[in-house]
């Protein structure tokens, strides 16, 4: 596979750890989140004991207020949060 094709199941396989641990498997629950969040992005985001942050991203990212992040809505964060970091590391150049 190349370089972006293991990204890309990285993500999925990310995504699939985490989901349906209360129930749905195609969705993250907020704790579900919560506990990836801490996980994967450790401090990056937020402290992972600042229950204000944590549904701040909750909400932000579940546009369509299911009461539930699918796997669109998690994309999204992540290219956003790749985007940020690509900005910050070019303008340290």
């Amino acid at each position: 596979m190349s370089d972006i094709q293991k990204a890309m199941a990285l993500l999925i396989s990310t995504f699939d750890k985490y989901s349906g641990k209360e129930g749905d498997k195609l969705t993250l629950s907020k704790e579900e989140l919560k506990d990836l969040l801490q996980n994967e992005f450790g401090e990056m985001l937020c402290k992972s004991n600042d229950k204000a942050a944590i549904d701040r991203i909750f909400n932000d990212l579940d546009r369509d207020k299911s009461n539930s992040v699918d796997f669109g809505e998690f994309v999204r964060m992540v290219c956003c949060l790749t985007e940020m970091c690509h900005e910050y590391f070019v303008s340290k150049k």
